[in-house]
Formats: C-alpha cells, sequence, structure tokens
C-alpha cells in the first residue's frame, strides 16, 4: 500500500502502477521460489533429517508466540519486521518507479524480510523435501508461493483505485493489530500442524 501511494503521489498512471507493482510482486515470487529451490536442493544432496523440520516448526510457533505476547505486553522488547537499516535503500529503490527496479525492489524486499516470515516457509520445505520426491516439491512450492503472493496481486487492483486506495490504508491502519494477533495464531498452529504430520 505505501509504494502504490508512492507511486501516486509522483503522479504515475493507474496502468503504469500496475505494471510497476506486477513486477514488484514477480521479483518477491522469484526471490521465495528461488530460496525454496535452494532448500529442496540442499535436502537432496545432504539428505537433511527430519530433525530440521521440527526445528523450524518450533521456531514458527516461537514467532507466532512472540506477535501474541505483544499484543499484551506491546513494550516486549522483541520487534519482528523488517530491519530498520534496509529501509532508505527500498525508498532509494521506490523512488525511482522504473519497472526493472520494481523488480529488484521485490526481490530485495522478499530477502530482507524472509528472516521475519521464513519460518513458514523453511518448515513446509523441509517437510517437502522429507515427505516428497524433488520435482513433485518443486511443483508443491509453485503453487505454494503462488497462494503466498495471491494477496498482493488482490491488494495491487483494488488500491490502484486511487479512490479506494486512501480507505484501504485507513483500514489497514485500524486493523494492523488484530490481523497481526490471528496472523500469529495461525502460524503457531501451522507449525504444530507440521509437527504433528511428522510422527506420520
Amino acid at each position: 500500500l505505501l509504494t502504490i501511494a508512492f507511486l501516486f503521489s509522483m503522479g504515475r498512471e493507474r496502468s503504469h502502477i500496475v505494471k510497476t507493482g506486477g513486477v514488484y510482486i514477480a521479483g518477491i515470487y522469484v526471490m521465495y521460489f528461488l530460496i525454496g529451490v535452494s532448500i529442496l536442493k540442499a535436502i537432496q544432496l545432504f539428505n537433511i533429517p527430519h530433525f530440521f523440520t521440527r526445528f523450524f516448526a518450533i521456531v514458527m510457533i516461537a514467532l507466532g508466540l512472540v506477535e501474541i505476547i505483544k499484543e499484551f505486553f506491546p513494550k516486549f522488547p522483541i520487534r519482528l519486521g523488517i530491519p530498520h537499516s534496509a529501509h532508505p535503500y527500498i525508498a532509494r529503490l521506490i523512488e525511482k518507479g522504473s519497472v526493472p527496479t520494481a523488480f529488484i525492489l521485490g526481490a530485495f524486499v522478499g530477502l530482507v524480510e524472509f528472516p521475519c516470515t521464513g519460518g513458514p516457509y523453511l518448515a513446509i520445505s523441509f517437510l517437502l523435501g522429507s515427505k516428497t520426491t524433488y520435482l513433485k516439491g518443486l511443483w508443491y512450492l509453485i503453487l505454494y508461493n503462488f497462494i503466498f503472493i495471491l494477496p498482493l496481486i488482490v491488494i495491487l487492483f483494488i488500491a490502484s483505485e486511487k479512490s479506494i486506495l486512501e480507505k484501504a490504508q485507513e483500514w489497514k491502519n485500524k486493523n494492523a493489530k488484530s490481523i497481526a494477533f490471528w496472523s500469529a495464531i495461525a502460524v503457531v498452529i501451522l507449525g504444530a500442524l507440521i509437527l504433528f504430520i511428522q510422527k506420520f
């Protein structure tokens, strides 16, 4: 939403915003897909044990619990998010507003946010690596990453209408805490399910 708002402030047309936003999302998709492929390849080459799937499932549960604790204790010292040191680089890339730059920005954001959002992805990648063949795991990764970026695609087409953008930002600001809270609960449940599946 911030990227779309910034492009509007630069006087960009809706067609340009949709194209730039689409390429930005593609950059995120490619980065996450390459990370997933690397994990699957590592599992295949080094025969990584099931321990890592359990480990990252526990990491998922821990990260989810951190977000839940923050809801009740706002001063809790641990914060999850894109590192502040990365913000100036992201701002400079957004300012350029070109299509190739949008892809680089998407890939960059995907990389720097991975430590925060990668818990479920790592656990699922290790689960795929230990439960399926490499090629089958690859197809699941293609599907998983498409589902991952699907909300971004929906947001892009909705919020690229300038009249809707302000309402979308207002709704996000109003519901940010509850979204984070329920997302954290979903992550904890997903981590628990992965631990349960690993028993079979």
